[in-house]
């Protein structure tokens, strides 16, 4: 039906989980539906210049739970090291095609 798509869309954030491609390889996240006008393009070239690890589209309802989640991650991976499996594990209530 007719505007199915954008009440979905609405109702989701898109973000991707990369590896920075500079000396520190950091891993850091983008959430490309929350981006402003005048940080867009930056955030998305540096997301671009990285290695993709984890994308996907989270449920707007639990966005702050989300991000607490990929917030432990982020830390844990460039503290020492973290499992994608286990991230995969954390974020599967969250996700929502």
């Amino acid at each position: 039906m007719p505007g199915d798509d954008t009440d979905r869309a609405a109702g989701r954030i898109m973000f991707e989980i990369y590896r920075e491609a500079d000396f520190n390889r950091r891993v850091r996240v983008v959430y490309f539906t929350e981006l402003d006008e005048h940080e867009r393009d930056s955030q998305i070239d540096a997301a671009l210049a990285g290695e993709p690890l984890y994308s996907g589209f989270l449920t707007a309802a639990r966005i702050a739970e989300a991000k607490e989640v990929i917030a432990a991650f982020l830390d844990k991976s460039n503290e020492s090291g973290a499992s994608m499996a286990e991230l995969d594990a954390r974020l599967a209530a969250f996700l929502t095609d």
